[in-house]
C-alpha cells in the first residue's frame, strides 16, 4: 500500500541537539495508546496528513512570532500555546520539538493520560457480549480523544505560567520591601528588571486568556473543535478513497468510527450545536489562567504602590532640601547686611567725628548684629506662618 510522507527513526541525542540548533522540524506522533515515534517530516507531508493549510502550519513555526492560538479546522486542531505547538486530530497528536526541556513534561503527560480510555476499552472488550449496554454507557461518558489531548495542553500551559508567576512573586515582593526600607541604585535596578519581567509575563498570560475567552464567546468556534463528532457525518472520509496514511487504523480508531457512526443520526439532528462539554473544559482553565492574571495584576498594583511610596519619600526629601535652602538663603541675606555695615565703617576715609567718638564702634557692631538677628527671626517666622517650612 502506497504511503505518503516518510518516517525517520528517533535520532541520537547529539544529532537531535544539532538538528534543533539548526531549526529542526522534529515531531512526536502520539496515537490513542499514548505511544509513537519521533519523526522528521516535511511540512507538506504534515499538511497532507492532517488536511490543514500552510498558513495554519506557519502558526507553529518557532521562528515566527505568533500569539497564542487555538484553531479548529475540519479534521484537526492547531494549537499554539507558548512552547506547546501541536496538531490534534481525532485519533493522534503531533507535537513539535519533543526534545525541548519545556515540552518533555508535556510529552510524558500525554503518554500517561491519552491511553486511559483506550486501556479501559480493551479491558472491557471481552465482556461486551455480557454487558454491552454498560460498556456503551461508559464509552459515552468518556471525553473524546481530542479533548483529552487539549486538556493536557491547557493544563500544562496554565501550570507553566502559574509557576513562572509564583517565581516572580517570590522574587518581587522581598525586593520591593527592601527598596522601601532603603532606596539605592542597586535596589532600583533590581526592581526595574523585575517589573520588565512582570510586563512580559503579563502579556503572555493575557494572550492565552484572550484566546480562551474568544473561544468561550463563540459557540461555532467551539463546535469546530469536536473532531470525533465530525466523524459521524456520513460524508466523512473513512473509506478507502481518502488519502493514504502513515499508519493503518488501529482497532481503537475503528471502534471510535463505529461509535461515531452510531451517533450520526443524533448529530444530524442538531447535536453539533451542543458544546457544553468543551465549554466546561475551557471554563475551568479560563478561571485558572484568569487567577494567574489576577496575581500579576495584584503584583503590578503593589509595584505601583511602592513607586508612589518612593515618590512620596523623594518629595519629602526634596522639601527638606528646599527648607534648608531657604534657611541658608535667609542667613546669607542677614549676614550680607551685617557685612554692608562693616564695609561702610571700614572705609579708609578721614572723618573728624571719628576722633572724638571712638566708643561708637562697639555700638555699631551690637546694633548691626541685633538688627540682622531680628531680621532673620522675622523671615523664619513669616516662612513658618505661610507653611514654607515645617514646624
Amino acid at each position: 500500500m502506497g504511503r505518503e510522507g516518510h518516517i525517520v527513526p528517533a535520532p541520537d541525542p547529539q544529532g537531535s541537539l544539532k538538528k534543533k540548533a539548526a531549526g529542526s522540524r522534529s515531531w512526536i506522533l502520539l496515537d490513542a495508546s499514548g505511544q509513537g515515534p519521533v519523526i522528521d517530516v516535511d511540512k507538506y507531508a504534515i499538511m497532507h496528513r492532517v488536511h490543514i493549510h500552510a498558513r495554519d502550519l506557519r502558526i507553529l513555526d518557532p521562528l515566527l512570532s505568533y500569539p497564542s492560538t487555538i484553531l479548529g479546522r475540519e479534521k484537526a486542531i492547531v494549537l499554539n500555546l507558548e512552547h506547546i505547538k501541536a496538531i490534534i486530530t481525532a485519533d493522534e497528536v503531533l507535537l513539535r520539538d519533543p526534545l525541548d526541556e519545556n515540552v518533555i513534561p508535556v510529552v510524558a503527560e500525554l503518554q500517561r493520560r491519552l491511553p486511559s480510555a483506550n486501556v479501559t476499552h480493551q479491558g472491557q472488550g471481552n465482556g461486551r457480549e455480557l454487558g454491552g449496554q454498560d460498556v456503551d454507557a461508559g464509552e459515552e461518558d468518556e471525553s473524546p480523544f481530542e479533548f483529552r489531548a487539549l486538556e493536557v495542553a491547557l493544563e500544562a500551559i496554565c501550570s507553566f505560567l502559574a509557576a513562572r508567576t509564583t517565581e516572580l512573586e517570590g522574587a518581587a515582593y522581598p525586593a520591593l520591601d527592601e527598596l522601601t526600607s532603603k532606596i539605592s541604585s542597586r535596589n532600583l535596578d533590581r526592581v526595574r528588571k523585575l517589573k520588565s519581567a512582570m510586563t512580559r509575563l503579563t502579556a503572555r498570560v493575557q494572550k492565552v486568556r484572550d484566546e480562551l475567552e474568544q473561544l468561550l464567546d463563540d459557540d461555532d468556534d467551539m463546535a469546530d473543535l469536536y473532531l470525533s463528532r465530525k466523524l459521524a457525518v456520513p460524508a466523512s472520509p473513512i473509506s478507502g478513497s481518502g488519502p493514504a496514511n502513515w499508519f493503518p487504523y488501529s482497532p481503537t480508531i475503528r471502534s471510535k468510527i463505529s461509535k461515531a457512526s452510531r451517533a450520526s443520526m443524533g448529530t444530524l439532528r442538531g447535536d453539533e450545536n451542543d458544546v457544553e462539554e468543551l465549554e466546561m473544559l475551557l471554563e475551568a482553565y479560563f478561571m485558572q489562567i484568569d487567577g494567574t492574571l489576577n496575581k500579576l495584576t495584584t503584583l503590578r498594583e503593589y509595584i505601583d504602590d511602592t513607586e508612589d511610596y518612593i515618590n512620596i519619600q523623594l518629595d519629602n526629601h526634596r522639601n527638606q532640601l528646599i527648607q534648608l535652602e531657604l534657611f541658608l538663603s535667609s542667613g546669607t541675606l542677614c549676614l550680607s547686611i551685617y557685612s554692608l555695615v562693616a564695609g561702610i565703617f571700614g572705609m579708609n576715609v578721614p572723618y573728624t567725628w571719628m576722633n572724638d567718638h571712638s566708643y561708637m564702634f562697639k555700638w555699631v557692631v551690637i546694633v548691626a548684629g541685633a538688627f540682622c538677628a531680628v531680621l532673620f527671626v522675622i523671615i523664619m517666622s513669616y516662612a513658618r506662618y505661610k507653611g514654607l517650612i515645617g514646624s
